[in-house]
């Protein structure tokens, strides 16, 4: 028998929060978790000393559920499987693996050994039947997403596939979810609960830079673009993001265009690079990744992760059976 999602991880709402790398540090996934939802950090690349420092902040800023997002393809098996480990032995029960893209089986075998919750999110139907078989709480990414696109599907088409297949899985939809009554209609097709990722990079906790977020609450739909030109760092994937000069003219020379800190070590940051622009970048921000989605024209100001929670609460409640039709408004919006 399905369940909401806020019932299979422990939550008041039905809501993840994208691990967004750069982005989602732990005030954020904190706030987040803190009001209900699931909240996550992203550990991206870090590892070591770096990845423990993050992992100090999360545990002890929530006891509720909240999760650390890797992402196997970026750093490889090894290192996939370090901070796996890490994240195990220095973390409380109430700290799940959440993976942007499939890891190894080995991965999911060891996460599910150690009795954590595992997220994964997919954007095909192969890779969606494979972490549900290990367990997984399923999110079903569509191209109206912002970031790294996993598939070629939209949302519903890839979501309504899963659930043909998968009929008692947890299933979250991903991608162009900027209402109330966006949610509502996720949950009309099928899924168990959403994610979402725009709506929390203009948070106040977000660790996005004030020009990155200012962008984010100005764009439209046609705003955005789908490209490949971000590649450094993370290459062989499209992504969806606000169209800039780089997206444009894809062929400039690959130089230095600003500096940023991640945990206190200083980088340089490259053109075309699939780094976000954070608080702590600067240079020549209107030319870097801004990662937004589709749902960016019903998000039109800064506000709280827990006034974002709050907006979709009475939607996403894990007090109600999943699957069954919730009764919105389809002209609601995001209050602010």
């Amino acid at each position: 028998m399905r369940r909401a999602l806020a019932d299979v991880l422990g939550a008041d709402v039905s809501l993840l929060q994208s691990g967004m790398g750069g982005v989602a540090g732990t005030e954020l996934a904190c706030a987040v978790s803190n009001a209900g939802a699931v909240g996550c950090a992203g550990g991206y690349k870090l590892s070591g000393d770096a990845l423990s420092d993050m992992l100090v902040r999360l545990a002890a800023g929530t006891d509720r559920p909240v999760g650390v997002n890797l992402i196997p393809e970026v750093v490889g098996p090894a290192e996939l499987r370090r901070q796996v480990e890490q994240v195990l032995d220095e973390t409380p029960e109430n700290v799940h693996l959440s993976f942007f893209g499939m890891p190894e089986d080995t991965v999911l075998t060891r996460v599910s050994a150690a009795g954590r919750p595992l997220v994964v999110q997919v954007g095909t139907v192969t890779d969606g039947l494979r972490a549900a078989e290990r367990g997984a709480v399923v999110v079903a990414q569509g191209v109206e997403a912002g970031g790294h696109l996993l598939g070629t599907e939209h949302r519903g088409e890839l979501l309504a596939a899963l659930r043909a297949r998968l009929p008692g899985a947890c299933l979250v939809a991903s991608g162009g979810i900027g209402s109330p009554a966006d949610a509502a209609r996720a949950l009309a097709e099928g899924a168990d609960g959403v994610l979402l990722g725009t709506a929390f990079v203009v948070a106040r906790e977000s660790k996005a830079h004030p020009a990155f977020k200012a962008a984010v609450t100005a764009a439209r739909r046609s705003d955005t673009v789908i490209t490949d030109v971000y590649e450094i760092g993370w290459p062989g994937r499209r992504h969806r993001v606000l169209a800039t000069a780089a997206t444009a003219d894809p062929h400039q020379p690959k130089k230095f265009i600003g500096r940023t800190v991640v945990e206190g070590k200083p980088y340089l940051v490259p053109r075309f690079s699939a780094a976000v622009p954070t608080e702590a970048t600067t240079g020549r921000i209107e030319e870097m990744a801004m990662y937004c989605g589709l749902s960016c024209g019903a998000v039109s100001e800064e506000a709280s992760a827990a006034e974002v929670v709050a907006t979709y609460a009475h939607v996403l409640s894990g007090t109600e059976t999943a699957g069954n039709e919730k009764r919105v408004d389809n002209h609601v919006s995001v209050s602010r």
